[in-house]
């Protein structure tokens, strides 16, 4: 195997690639590119096309998605911001656990040998759709994190989308309708997007504390050693017995 496509250079790579996005996100703020509107004249359903795709892409190089949502609920409104918000989620998340595949599971698959890394990658392996499909609704893990480490695991790429254009909608929905009443923050529909966030926030932290034995590897019970066994067995003792004349 050549060098460029040694395990450990692709995975290099990838951190070199994601450092930089980073400081371009610091620097740059795209998500504030993204609200302050298009050009005049631009069809409606092109600018929300442009506008997904550039949020997956603002989105594999960590931009948080709570902005995005955000400005895609001020720029689009609570309709067709929604649809933009989670198209992108969609696509950025392809993009973020194609890359992972790609540049950092051979590199960092052999590494995955604690407790329980082994029992979330078998939890991923065995009910990829299921797992995912909690992980998107009850945030906990930020979106790009989740993205790249399910990229290590045995998750199917189908799963893993399918999961994620779901289970965004309802916490996206509630940041996107923020957005789009930012203007009335005393309004019924801002106050009570955010009464969602937290709630969901809170309901996260609970159902991750109540299921937190799940990932814990099941043990195979011990086997009871009978009393019988447990006896010490000699072997029987040879004497020297007394010859006759």
């Amino acid at each position: 195997m050549s060098l460029l496509l040694a395990p450990w250079t692709r995975l290099s790579l990838l951190v070199v690639l994601l450092l930089a996005a980073g400081v371009c996100v610091v620097l740059y703020e795209p998500q504030r590119l993204l609200s302050e509107g298009w050009p005049p004249g631009l069809p409606v359903g092109t600018a929300v096309l442009l506008f997904a795709a550039a949020y997956g892409v603002c989105t594999a190089a960590l931009v948080p998605r709570p902005l995005l949502n955000l400005a895609s609920g001020a720029l689009f409104g609570s309709q067709f911001g929604l649809v933009a918000a989670v198209g992108g989620s969609v696509i950025g998340a392809g993009i973020s656990f194609g890359l992972g595949r790609m540049m950092g599971r051979d590199a960092l698959r052999p590494l995955i040998r604690g407790r329980w890394l082994q029992a979330a990658d078998d939890q991923l392996a065995r009910h990829g759709f299921r797992s995912m499909l909690a992980v998107r609704i009850f945030p906990g893990l930020p979106f790009a994190v989740a993205n790249y480490a399910a990229a290590l695991s045995r998750c199917g790429w189908l799963p893993f989308l399918l999961a994620t254009a779901i289970g965004v909608v309802p916490n996206t929905a509630a940041y996107v309708i923020a957005g789009a009443s930012a203007s009335s923050p005393t309004s019924p529909a801002f106050l009570g997007s955010f009464a969602f966030i937290a709630l969901s926030a809170v309901g996260a932290a609970v159902v991750a504390w109540r299921k937190r034995h799940r990932l814990a590897p099941v043990r195979k019970p011990e086997r009871t050693v009978p009393a019988r066994e447990l006896t010490a067995v000699h072997p029987p003792v040879v004497t020297a017995a007394p010859h006759g004349p």
